[in-house]
């Protein structure tokens, strides 16, 4: 080749870092301005509100709350304490809002954009389609920490307004502070954000195998509950410490005193797992799938 048609022949050029956190803040922004992502926020804001003032008007008279086996989770400990309203508002929204709007953001991801005609001219920018799904897969996981600290605010607000706040009583039956209190809130926080990865690359896969974001929101959706159901039924007990439902509700040992480790690290592992294998599903099936539009 001669330096005349060197100096013709194109140039690829990777794209820089600084593309990629662009490209990550636009998928970002794109996502949290969508109606139904507000929706899904607004939804989730609410079960704290309304947990809260169920309680207060249940108490009004001096009554006792969640004395029952069957009352949720840290339920008859929120008039003694406003910050048990995080607790049991995670403890709420766990089993199906949280992972039904991760469904729903993760499943319109891929194919939301083919539905739409976008997803060509995204990866007619020098991205690439592992870059792009990377990309999808972090603001997913973004959406799953969002979510949660969502839920986490309006409960601490509620409790704040409605309940004395002040030092509370572990499960274990031992006293800590406020401020450990609260800083054991911030950690099953993120615990529960974590426990949300499965759902998000689950979602994600399911998402490159259609075209319709509809679609693919309503089977992630569907596989969750589907999942959920599984994991009650007695004669299932040998499958369901693989299901990734299955320690979800194990944060509450962080307000063990001293903390139970044993199924927070299962339930951690069990999403890093599914996450290695439904997203290396996501990434075969997106980077060999033939986009048209």
């Amino acid at each position: 080749m001669s330096r005349a048609e060197a100096a013709h022949e194109p140039v690829l050029r990777r794209p820089s870092p600084l593309w990629t956190f662009g490209l990550l803040r636009s998928e970002l922004i794109t996502t949290v301005r969508r109606w139904r992502t507000l929706a899904l926020l607004g939804v989730l804001a609410a079960v704290p509100v309304l947990v809260g003032i169920a309680v207060k008007i249940e108490t009004r008279g001096g009554s006792a709350v969640g004395q029952g086996d069957r009352s949720p989770a840290f339920l008859g400990q929120i008039t003694n304490n406003g910050l048990f309203l995080v607790f049991t508002a995670l403890a709420a929204t766990l089993p199906f809002f949280l992972p039904m709007a991760v469904g729903v953001v993760a499943g319109d991801a891929i194919a939301g954009e083919s539905g739409a005609g976008t997803l060509r001219y995204l990866l007619v920018a020098p991205a690439g389609r592992t870059r792009l799904l990377l990309t999808k897969y972090a603001t997913v996981m973004a959406f799953c920490l969002l979510a949660t600290l969502v839920v986490t605010v309006f409960a601490l607000a509620v409790g704040a307004l409605l309940f004395p706040l002040g030092d509370l009583m572990t499960i274990s039956g031992t006293r800590i502070s406020f401020a450990e209190g609260l800083g054991r809130a911030l950690l099953i926080a993120l615990v529960v954000a974590a426990s949300l990865i499965g759902v998000a690359a689950l979602g994600l896969f399911v998402s490159t195998l259609t075209n319709s974001g509809i679609a693919a929101m309503a089977t992630t959706v569907g596989l969750v509950i589907t999942v959920q159901i599984l994991d009650q039924i007695p004669q299932l007990h040998a499958l369901q410490p693989y299901f990734f439902s299955h320690y979800w509700l194990s944060f509450a040992d962080l307000m063990r005193d001293p903390v139970y480790w044993d199924d927070l690290v299962k339930n951690l592992g069990l999403q890093a797992l599914y996450a290695a294998v439904f997203g290396s599903a996501a990434w075969a099936r997106f980077t060999t799938k033939d986009i048209s539009a």
